[in-house]
This record gives structure tokens, C-alpha cells and sequence, in this order.
């Protein structure tokens, strides 16, 4: 029987592109044959997303509880941050892990939820079920095999996104709600953010960056702007990049590839990919319509 390792299968950065330090958020997903192992994460809230094709059975021990069961496709463990965790298994596994730094995981929490977040941590949890957990955490997959650069702005969302609806169902003290936000921004400060989008699509955009230019939080930036423009922060990032393709496609003599670079995509490929998606057609056919 092999011992735990937790050797990733792929990074979320590609091969040439290391991860970024600091990032609240790392992603990973492993194979591993049946064995059993110990692991601690140090400063992380760890949550683990089964992706085996069928069911596997687990033995899993932490905080002075064990657990053991058939662990589906979908369903979620969480092993709070500094707690030791055990696990044996049986079969072979294939998850994904998620590690949320535990500092951003209180920022998260003291910025929308109401009461009082000072010691707010995650419980340890077996075989959890949680749809729209289960869905962001498919979100993370798909850009940890895509390993596009650029994506931050996604990334942090999808961070921010999964902190709140861990917080909402497996916090040890349950937040009484969430805060509600109208109105959207102020004219003034959206053009503002707009211009700044504008200004820098051929770079990596951080969603921090942008609740930084009008001092909001993140997850209050990302509600207010939706409800201004109709859709999110990385959403209409897409949308500028592309019709600033469009507009090089028409106006210059520029390669394609340059100019998806030029626009904050990371090859041809994958500003093909989006500018069919939001146009129904090849930034080639339209350079040529």
C-alpha cells in the first residue's frame, strides 16, 4: 500500500508560467493508486472535490472524529486550516484540491458577512454534497486544464465566489446574512473603471485591482458592477477584448496571434475560441468579411 503524496498531476499555471506567489488560491488535481498518508496545510483551508469515476472507499480521521463511507463524484471534504488530517483508500482516487489561504478566507469573511468574523474558521467535513460548490469547483478544473494566462481577473473571482458559499454553509459560526447591495455604481465610478479595464486588456487584471480604484471590497465591487452593466467584472473583460480584436482585425495588417496578444489572450487558439463564442464566427472569417 503507497503512502499519501500529494504530487499534483498538473499545476494551474502552465508548464512555462510558474504559479504566482502569494496567490490566496492554488489548485491542483491528483491521481493516486490506493494507499493511505497523513497531511497538514498549514495556513490553508483545504477542500477536496472527488472526481473518480466510481465511488471509493475512504477512511478519514480529523479533529478527534473518523469517517468512513463510499465517496461519490462531486462530493466534498474540507480539512480546516493547521488541523492534521488522516485518510485511507481504497480504490483508485482522482480528485481536485482546492487551497484557500486562511487569511483571505477572514478577509472574505469581515468584508460581507454581517457579525462578528474575528474567529471564524471552517468545520472539518465528510462526504459533503454542495451543488454550487461542486460547480465552481468545475470552473477551477476546466481553467487548471486550460492553464491559460491572463485569467486572474476569473481566478479571483471564482476565489471570492467559493469563500463566501464556504463560509455560508460549513463556517463555525454561522454568519446571520449577507449583506445587500442596490444601485449598482455610481456613473462616475464605473466610467472610471471602465477607462482603467480599457487602458490595461493586454494585462493580467486582478479583481483586488479593481475594488482598489473605488475602495471596495471585492465581493461588494463584483455585485455593484453587475448590476450596473448587466453582467460580471470578467465577463465584460472578455467582451472589450474581443471587440478590440475586432477593431485590429479591420484597422491593421497584424497577424492574429499578435493580436490576441496584443488584447490579453494567451495564443490564436484561445482568442478564436472566445471571439466565436461572442460573435458566431472565426476572427479570420471576419477579417475577411
Amino acid at each position: 500500500m503507497q503512502k499519501f503524496s500529494l504530487q499534483s498531476t498538473q499545476p494551474i499555471s502552465p508548464p512555462d508560467r510558474p504559479a504566482q506567489a502569494g496567490s490566496p488560491v492554488q489548485v491542483e488535481q491528483f491521481q493516486n493508486s490506493p494507499g493511505e498518508g497523513h497531511c497538514q496545510f498549514e495556513g490553508e483551508h483545504a477542500l477536496f472535490i472527488s472526481l473518480a469515476p466510481r465511488p471509493i472507499y475512504y477512511l478519514q480521521a480529523q479533529d478527534g472524529r473518523t469517517h468512513t463511507g463510499l465517496f461519490q463524484k462531486g462530493e466534498i471534504t474540507i480539512a480546516p486550516a493547521n488541523a492534521p488530517f488522516f485518510a485511507r483508500w481504497e480504490g483508485q482516487e482522482h480528485y481536485l484540491l482546492i487551497r484557500l489561504a486562511d487569511s483571505f478566507v477572514r478577509q472574505v469573511a469581515a468584508e460581507t458577512l454581517q457579525g462578528n468574523c474575528d474567529r471564524t474558521t471552517l468545520t472539518p467535513t465528510f462526504q459533503a454534497r454542495s451543488p454550487h460548490i461542486e460547480s465552481i469547483g468545475m470552473m477551477f478544473l476546466s481553467e487548471l486544464e486550460q492553464g491559460l494566462p491572463n485569467s486572474g481577473l476569473y481566478l479571483d473571482s471564482l476565489a471570492n465566489v467559493l469563500a463566501v458559499n464556504l463560509l455560508k454553509q460549513y463556517a463555525t459560526t454561522q454568519p446571520r446574512s449577507l449583506p445587500t447591495y442596490e444601485g449598482g455604481l455610481p456613473q462616475r465610478q464605473l466610467l472610471y473603471v471602465l477607462d482603467y479595464i480599457d487602458a490595461h486588456l493586454d494585462q493580467d487584471i486582478k479583481l483586488a485591482s479593481l475594488a482598489q480604484l473605488l475602495d471596495l471590497s471585492q465581493f461588494h465591487f463584483s455585485h455593484l458592477f453587475k448590476q450596473s452593466i448587466g453582467i460580471s467584472p470578467y465577463q465584460y473583460l472578455l467582451q472589450q477584448r474581443v471587440e478590440r480584436a475586432k477593431q485590429l482585425l479591420k484597422q491593421t495588417d497584424q497577424s492574429i496571434s499578435e493580436i490576441a496578444f496584443d488584447c490579453g489572450f494567451s495564443s490564436h487558439s484561445h482568442l478564436s475560441k472566445q471571439f466565436r463564442k461572442l460573435t458566431g464566427t472565426t476572427p479570420k472569417n471576419y477579417r475577411v468579411s
